[in-house]
């Protein structure tokens, strides 16, 4: 089922500032959730104009999840392969948000690799970190998979409990 922006807008969620990935319906959110993992798009915006215009809760969570855990390893990859290799897809390196990302792995381990997709900006670095450090592989997959899933209930579970409250008129089932 593609989902227009019109189809979006008629369901209230007008509001909703990223309208480009919802456009694609199911693939805009795989892409959108994909690259979440390593640079800051936030996926609830995509994930909620999806369930506003009826797209099914089964299906967002699906693919929102395994873009995301995708994405995440992605993340590992690359500080694995050297972080520079990110510095040089961006114009202005943020190295204060390495550092931080990389005092918060080696205090709380897998735990803060658990709770990175919920920490902006900060979260995106983590996964890059965990791979630039080496981090045991195990204990990162079982964390990040875990974590994304997680948030993925979160988001269209609890997000499909709560939109309809906000969006009445816009929220098919």
């Amino acid at each position: 089922m593609m989902i227009t922006i019109q189809a979006i807008a008629a369901g209230g969620a007008s509001l909703l500032s990223n309208p480009s990935f919802a456009r694609l319906g199911l693939i805009g959110l795989f892409i959108n959730s994909l690259l979440s993992s390593v640079i800051p798009i936030p996926t609830e915006l995509t994930t909620s104009g999806l369930l506003l215009a009826g797209q099914s809760k089964i299906e967002v969570f699906t693919i929102l999840v395994i873009g995301s855990i995708i994405g995440g390893f992605l993340a590992y990859y690359i500080g694995y392969g050297g972080i520079s290799f990110l510095r040089r897809l961006r114009k202005k390196p943020n190295k204060k948000s390495e550092y931080r990302g990389a005092s918060l792995l080696k205090k709380y381990g897998w735990v803060i690799l658990f709770i990175s997709p919920w920490l902006p900006i900060i979260g995106d670095y983590i996964p890059i970190i965990a791979g630039a450090t080496k981090y045991n592989f195990k204990l990162f997959s079982i964390a990040i998979v875990s974590g994304k899933v997680v948030k993925g209930i979160a988001i269209v579970f609890f997000g499909s409990l709560i939109l309809p409250l906000i969006f009445p008129s816009g929220f098919h089932h």
